[in-house]
C-alpha cells in the first residue's frame, strides 16, 4: 500500500517524500507545480494535477492502493493571503474538502496534515503549547485552522483519523545537498540571507530593531526540514498504531533573533552579509517559540539537527551548489 503526498514537490513535502522512501514506504506524489519542483521528487510515483479536479484525484486513487495521505498542498504566503483571501480559501479549504471527499470515497481514513504555528496568531504564553488559544491574524493561518477543524468534524462523522502538525520556522536542506529550498519569490529569512552571501541581493533587511527582545529583533524557533520530515513519518506510524486524531507542535524549543541568525550565517559562509534596518511589519509577534514536549513524548520525536549553525550549514551547502535553485525544471 502507498502513502499519497499532496504538495510533495514543495520544500517540506519533497524532504518528507525522501524520508518516507528511506523508511521503506511506497510513495505517490500529487503536485500542480505552481510552486513546487518536479526535480525535488525522488523515488516516488509523480502526478501533475490539482486537488480541485475530482476526476483527477479519483484516477490516482484508482491506480494506486492508498493507505494514508500526508497533506502539504496549500498556498502559504501570509502577505498574499491578506491581499487575496479568497484565493487562500479556494486553494486551501475548498481543495482540502475535495481531497477528503475523494479519500473517504475510496476508503482511506488516515491523514497527516501540514498545519502551522500561524494557527495561534499572537500567543499569550511562550513557549507555545497545543492548548494555547487559536486566534489567527491572517487568512493563511485562518484557512489552515479551518482545515484542522474540518478534519476533526470528519473524524466524528466518518471516522477520518488525522494528525495535524503545527510547525514553526522550517529551515535547512538535506544534509547531503540532494534537495533544498527554492521559492519564487523567496520569503524565508535564512535563504534570503544566503542570497545576500551569494551576491544575489545587496543586503538583508531587518524589519524592526525595537522589539522587547535581547537585541531588539524578532525571535523565532527554527526547525530543520529533515526533522520535520521525520515527524511526519512518526505521525503516520502513530496513526497506524493508535488510530487516534491529535495535534502536535514541532519546534526546537529554542529561539534565535534575526540578528543572531544573520551573525551565524556570517560565521558559516565567511562572508560579511550587509544588513539594513527597516520598519516593523504589521502583525509580527516579538517572540515565537514552540513547546514540542507533547510530540517528543507521544511520537517519540527527537530533533536531530537542533542547533542553528548546523541548520544554516545544510542550507548553505544546497544554495552554494544550486545558486539558481532547481534550474532544470521540466
Amino acid at each position: 500500500m502507498a502513502i499519497l503526498v499532496t504538495g510533495g514537490a514543495g520544500y517540506i513535502g519533497s524532504h518528507t517524500v525522501l524520508e518516507l522512501v528511506n523508511q521503506g514506504e511506497e510513495v505517490v506524489v500529487i503536485d500542480n507545480l505552481q510552486t513546487g519542483h518536479q526535480q525535488a521528487v525522488r523515488g516516488a510515483a509523480f502526478y501533475t494535477g490539482d486537488l480541485c479536479n475530482r476526476s483527477f484525484l479519483d484516477s490516482v486513487f484508482e491506480t494506486h492502493t492508498i493507505e494514508a495521505v500526508i497533506h502539504f498542498a496549500a498556498s502559504s504566503l501570509v502577505g498574499e493571503s491578506v491581499q487575496n483571501p479568497l484565493l487562500y480559501y479556494e486553494n486551501n479549504v475548498i481543495a482540502s474538502h475535495n481531497l477528503v471527499s475523494a479519500l473517504l470515497a475510496h476508503g482511506v481514513k488516515k491523514m497527516v496534515f501540514s498545519s502551522t504555528a500561524a494557527a495561534y496568531g499572537e500567543p499569550k504564553q511562550i513557549p507555545v503549547q497545543e492548548g494555547e488559544i487559536t486566534n489567527p491574524t491572517n487568512p493563511y493561518g485562518e484557512t489552515k485552522l479551518a482545515m484542522e477543524k474540518m478534519f476533526r468534524w470528519c473524524d466524528q462523522a466518518y471516522g477520518l483519523k488525522s494528525v495535524s502538525l503545527r510547525y514553526f520556522n522550517a529551515a535547512g536542506a538535506h544534509p547531503e545537498g540532494i534537495i533544498g529550498e527554492d521559492h519564487t519569490p523567496e520569503s524565508h529569512l535564512i535563504p534570503i540571507i544566503l542570497q545576500v552571501a551569494l551576491g544575489q541581493r545587496e543586503s538583508i533587511s531587518i524589519f524592526g530593531d525595537d522589539y522587547p527582545t535581547k537585541d531588539g529583533t524578532c525571535i523565532r524557533d527554527y526547525i530543520h526540514v529533515m526533522d520535520l520530515a521525520n515527524a511526519h513519518w512518526l505521525a503516520l506510524e502513530h496513526l497506524r498504531k493508535n488510530n487516534l486524531s491529535d495535534v502536535f507542535n514541532l519546534g526546537n524549543g529554542t529561539g534565535f533573533s534575526v540578528k543572531e541568525v544573520i551573525q551565524t550565517a556570517r560565521e558559516v559562509t565567511g562572508l560579511p552579509i550587509p544588513e539594513t534596518i527597516s520598519a516593523r511589519r504589521a502583525g509580527d509577534p516579538a517572540v515565537l517559540i514552540a513547546s514540542s514536549k507533547k510530540a517528543q513524548t507521544a511520537l517519540g520525536w527527537k530533533p536531530k539537527y537542533n542547533d542553528l549553525k548546523t541548520i544554516i550549514q545544510t542550507a548553505w551547502k544546497w544554495h552554494k551548489e544550486n545558486p539558481t535553485g532547481f534550474s532544470n525544471d521540466q
